[in-house]
């Protein structure tokens, strides 16, 4: 797949949308604009290109306000917007006579600039500062970040601002700086040098990407997007469309490498059947190319080798895993494995469904056995969805084991939870469950696969988090479960718990 563009920019004739000089030739300098201005450059450039223009007398007056129509015209401009044919935007003051009249209608269809509540644009009105930043977001088609995912310093920007998002996007690509270290002035008019900059700073900062509209992927919205990230190759963003506006996927190209990309999204809007959803996947080349880095998608129905995690205790050491078929063939007499990230399991690659058998033996010659379920997913992810089962038909275990993921737990009170009740009526068919006489030791034996509930007598109060953001809860028994997975029993025991509401 060819990198695609959301607009098809084409070349077009435009008036100079400020006052111009009779020869805005190149190398323009303005008798205002000296050299050490910060605007300098960027004003010059644009005057050399025709973009702006300067006053007869031969000034920029680049303190003055620049309005919002002044603004329409040169991003129009700048972005090669065609005007030939444009759809009348129907604000009340603008009419095809107003000289901004195409720049603003072609915007306008391209959802790029709005009007007021009152049916105006307000050509004449000076732009403000976080009105242009999000113009510019739109009519450059940045990356939109979330909020939350860029640094803040300007305490006059927040989320629920219309503009906040837009104005930290300038911030982080380097397009504009505040007034001052910690405001923005989100509502302060526009100055012409101020513009100037911003835009040609947009111009040259808009990091390279490529933006593709849902229909180019056979799709009327974009509901998910997974990426493998672990090399940080590309960075995707869905821009959800409003007002009749398509959605879009936008992709960041970081370094040079290949990356898998699965995308979910929906027919119809809104989708009324799970027929309407559609699931995709490519792979996505990040190359080089005369110094700059550019991103292709290949489409794929490939599957890659998938790790299935086997549950190994505390203390418990695995020298070698074999690998079965149901059917008894052997697949992999000794199976490489690795330690699982973030938890004390062994991995061990499926690159194949089917069901599989197997067989870890540990220091000191105990084996167990494991089955391993890998299905096609069925939302066309790139990896087997894997299940595993740990061969398991009785189990020792005490109470306040259940307790060992909690941050916090009353370990006086795990410690004496008082009598047990089983509340499941058939639970002697399922299980039979001892326990150990003074103790909180429960020792179980499989008979068939079922869940039998066990109640305590006092219940024992737990947290996760932190003080001020956390969740808390007492639990109040556990829950028994007998399981069968290729011929293979497993017991497992999970808490029976109540969330505290007032957390």
């Amino acid at each position: 797949m060819k990198k695609k563009l959301l607009i098809a920019f084409s070349a077009i004739l435009l008036l100079c949308s400020l006052p111009v000089t009779g020869n805005a030739a190149a190398k323009q300098r303005f008798s205002d604009v000296p050299d050490t201005k910060y605007f300098a450059q960027a004003v010059n450039e644009l005057a050399e290109r025709n973009i702006i223009g300067g006053y007869p007398d031969g000034t920029f007056k680049p303190g003055n306000p620049i309005t919002r129509g002044q603004a329409a015209a040169i991003i129009a401009k700048l972005t090669n917007m065609d005007l030939a044919n444009v759809k009348n935007p129907n604000f009340k003051d603008v009419t095809e006579s107003n000289g901004y009249y195409k720049a603003i209608a072609a915007l306008a269809e391209a959802n790029i600039i709005g009007g007021y509540a009152d049916g105006r644009y307000g050509p004449n009105d000076p732009i403000k500062r976080g009105q242009l930043a999000s113009i510019l977001v739109k009519a450059f088609d940045l990356p939109r970040y979330s909020f939350y995912d860029m640094k803040n310093p300007f305490k006059d920007v927040v989320e629920y601002e219309s503009h906040g998002s837009s104005v930290l996007i300038l911030y982080r690509l380097g397009i504009a700086g505040g007034t001052s270290p910690d405001r923005f002035s989100i509502n302060a008019p526009v100055t012409r040098g101020q513009a100037s900059k911003m835009m040609k700073g947009t111009e040259e900062l808009k990091p390279s990407m490529v933006s593709l509209d849902a229909k180019e992927f056979g799709m009327d919205g974009i509901t998910s997007v997974i990426w493998k990230s672990e090399q940080n190759l590309y960075e995707a963003i869905v821009v959800h469309g409003q007002a009749g506006v398509s959605d879009r996927l936008q992709l960041i190209p970081l370094k040079e490498g290949t990356e898998t990309l699965n995308l979910g999204g929906h027919m119809g809007n809104p989708p009324i059947a799970n027929k309407d959803y559609v699931y995709k996947k490519y792979y996505v080349h990040v190359k080089k190319m005369n110094g700059e880095l550019t991103l292709t998608l290949e489409e794929t129905n490939d599957y890659l080798p998938t790790e299935a995690s086997l549950a190994v205790y505390a203390g418990e050491k695995i020298e070698t895993i074999s690998l079965t078929t149901l059917d008894g063939t052997l697949l992999n007499a000794t199976a490489p494995f690795k330690q699982c990230e973030r938890t004390q399991n062994v991995c061990m690659t499926i690159d194949k469904p089917g069901s599989y058998i197997a067989k870890a033996r540990f220091t000191g010659g105990k084996e167990v056995q494991y089955a391993i379920e890998a299905k096609e997913p069925k939302e066309n992810y790139f990896h087997y969805d894997i299940d595993t089962l740990r061969e398991q038909t009785s189990y020792v275990f005490d109470t306040e084991s259940l307790f060992d993921h909690n941050d916090y737990y009353d370990k006086e009170a795990a410690q004496n939870i008082g009598k047990h009740k089983i509340v499941t009526n058939n639970a002697n068919e399922i299980a039979e469950i001892v326990r150990d006489p003074g103790t909180n030791i429960f020792r179980v034996k499989a008979k068939k696969v079922g869940t039998v509930e066990v109640e305590f007598e006092k219940g024992v109060y737990w947290m996760d988090g932190q003080p001020g953001d956390a969740i808390s809860g007492i639990t109040t028994g556990m829950k028994i479960t007998v399981k069968d997975m290729n011929g293979l029993i497993n017991i497992s025991v999970l808490p029976i718990y109540t969330i505290n509401s007032d957390m």
